[in-house]
C-alpha cells in the first residue's frame, strides 16, 4: 500500500472543511487550552530557567548566575549554562523582551506546537489509510491519548523539545505520503534534530527509499540527496556553534558534565550517555513498570520515574494491527525501532514525567501505523483502548499538576 492523502483535503481551507474536522479542531484547542488553564490555576504562571537564560540571551550571553545548583546546569569557570537544546530556547526570546510576558510566554510557546501537532493528526491518520469514524478515533488518540497533551500543557522547557520534535516529524509524514519533496521532507527533519537530536535517525530509512526511488537518473538522485540533507547539515551546524559558544566545543552538548540531583541518575550517568547496560531499566520503565497504590483518592501514585506505555498509552498498541507485510509499514516500523535505540540507551527515562515521555521521539510513527493498522479494526476494542488512553493521559495531567 502506497499511502496517500485523500484529494478532497488536501490543502483544503476553513471554509471547505467538513464540519466534524472543524468541530474536531475545536476540541483540540479548548481542550489544549482548559487544561493549560488549569495547570496555571494550580501552578501559577512565573518564568521558568529557560525564560531566565532567553533574557540574557537578548544582551548578547547564554549564562546565568541564577542557573546555579539546578539540575542540568553546567559550571564553567564560574559561569553557569543549561545543558538544553537551542530550538528550546529560541521561540522563548519573543516573551523575554516583554516583562509582563515572561510568566505565561512559557505556556503560550508549548501550545504553540502542541496544538498545531494535535491538529495535524486527523490528516496523519487519513494520510495512512483511515477513513470515516475510524480516522477521528485514531486522531483522538493521538492529540489526547498520547503524552503530546500531556507534554504541551505544562509550560515546561523540557516537555516543549517533545512537542516540537512531533510536530516536525508529523509534517515530515504528511509530506511523505504525499508529494515528498526533499526540501520540506530535510528541513522538518532538521526541525525534528534541533529540539530532538537522536530523531535525525529517521532520516536514515526514508532517505535511503527516497533515493532508491530515484535511482534510474544519478542525477536526480544526487539532487535528492543534497536537497534532502542541507536542512539537517545547517542544523547540525548551528547545534555545534550553540554547544561551542557556551562549552568551548562543538560535540559537547553539556548533559555528560551537568549537575545532577539524583545519585542514581549520576551512578547511570558513570557509565556513559548511552550504555547497552541502561537497556534493562529503561525497558522496564516503557513497558513493564506499574503505579504504586495509596490508601486514598485517587487510590493510585504514578512514580515520577515513568510507567509503562501499556498503561498510560494503550491505544499505541494498535499499530501492531498494521503487520510487517505493508511497504508504508515496514519503513515505519524500522523507523520508529531505529529512533528508539538511543532512547533505551540514554542513561536517563526522563525524570520528572508520567509514563514514559521520550516515547514521543517514535510516536508518530506509531500513530501512522494505527492508521494503515484500521483497515483490521474490529470496532468496539480498539475504541474502548482510546477512551483508555485519553482517560489515562488526562488523569497525568491532573496527577501532576496537582
Amino acid at each position: 500500500m502506497t499511502a496517500t492523502i485523500p484529494e478532497e483535503h488536501s490543502g483544503a481551507r476553513w471554509s471547505r472543511l467538513p464540519p466534524a474536522d472543524i468541530a474536531f479542531y475545536l476540541v483540540v484547542i479548548m481542550g489544549y487550552l482548559a487544561a493549560t488553564a488549569l495547570v496555571i490555576v494550580l501552578g501559577g504562571a512565573n518564568p521558568d530557567r529557560m525564560m531566565l537564560v532567553a533574557e540574557r540571551a537578548l544582551g548578547g550571553n547564554l549564562d546565568s548566575d541564577a542557573l546555579k545548583g539546578a539540575t542540568d546546569v553546567v559550571n564553567l569557570n564560574g559561569r553557569y549554562y543549561i545543558a538544553i537544546g537551542p530550538l528550546q530556547l529560541l521561540p522563548y526570546l519573543p516573551f523575554a523582551a516583554v516583562t509582563a510576558l515572561q510568566g505565561i510566554g512559557r505556556f503560550i510557546v508549548c501550545l504553540s506546537f502542541g496544538i498545531p501537532a494535535a491538529c495535524l493528526a486527523l490528516p496523519l491518520a487519513r494520510a495512512y489509510g483511515a477513513r470515516g469514524a475510524d480516522a477521528f478515533w485514531i486522531a483522538a488518540a493521538a492529540a489526547f491519548g498520547t503524552l503530546l497533551s500531556y507534554a504541551t500543557v505544562f509550560g515546561n522547557m523540557y516537555h516543549l523539545a517533545h512537542a516540537e520534535s512531533f510536530l516536525a516529524l508529523t509534517i515530515f509524514l504528511l509530506e511523505w505520503a504525499g508529494r515528498r519533496r526533499p526540501v520540506v521532507l530535510g528541513g522538518a527533519m532538521a526541525v525534528s534534530f534541533l529540539a530532538r537530536p537522536t530523531t535525525l535517525l529517521a532520516a536514515v530509512p526514508f532517505g535511503l527509499v527516497l533515493l532508491w526511488q530515484r535511482r534510474a537518473q544519478l542525477a536526480a538522485a544526487a539532487r535528492t540527496a543534497v536537497v534532502f540533507g542541507l536542512p539537517s547539515a545547517v542544523a547540525i551546524g548551528f547545534y555545534c556553534w550553540f554547544n561551542w559558544v557556551r562549552f568551548g566545543s562543538p560535540l559537547e552538548t553539556g548533559y555528560a558534565i551537568s549537575y545532577l540531583s539524583q545519585p542514581v541518575l549520576q551512578a547511570r550517568r558513570e557509565m556513559g550517555l548511552f550504555s547497552i547496560a541502561d537497556v534493562p531499566e529503561n525497558f522496564r520503565l516503557a513497558f513493564l513498570a506499574l503505579p504504586g497504590f495509596v490508601d486514598h483518592f485517587p487510590f493510585v501514585a504514578p512514580s515520577t520515574w515513568g510507567m509503562s506505555m501499556l498503561l498510560v498509552s494503550p491505544a499505541l498498541f494498535t499499530s501492531a494491527w498494521a503487520g510487517i507485510r505493508d511497504r508504508t509499514a515496514q519503513l515505519l516500523w524500522i523507523t520508529a525501532i531505529i529512533v528508539a535505540i538511543p532512547v533505551f540507551l540514554y542513561y536517563g527515562g526522563g525524570y520528572v514525567q508520567y509514563g514514559f515521555r521520550y516515547s514521543l521521539d517514535f510516536t508518530p510513527f506509531l500513530v501512522a501505523l494505527m492508521a494503515i493498522g484500521s483497515r483490521r479494526w474490529v470496532g468496539w476494542p480498539e475504541r474502548l483502548l482510546v477512551v483508555a488512553s485519553v482517560l489515562s493521559v488526562t488523569f497525568g495531567i491532573v496527577w501532576h499538576a496537582r
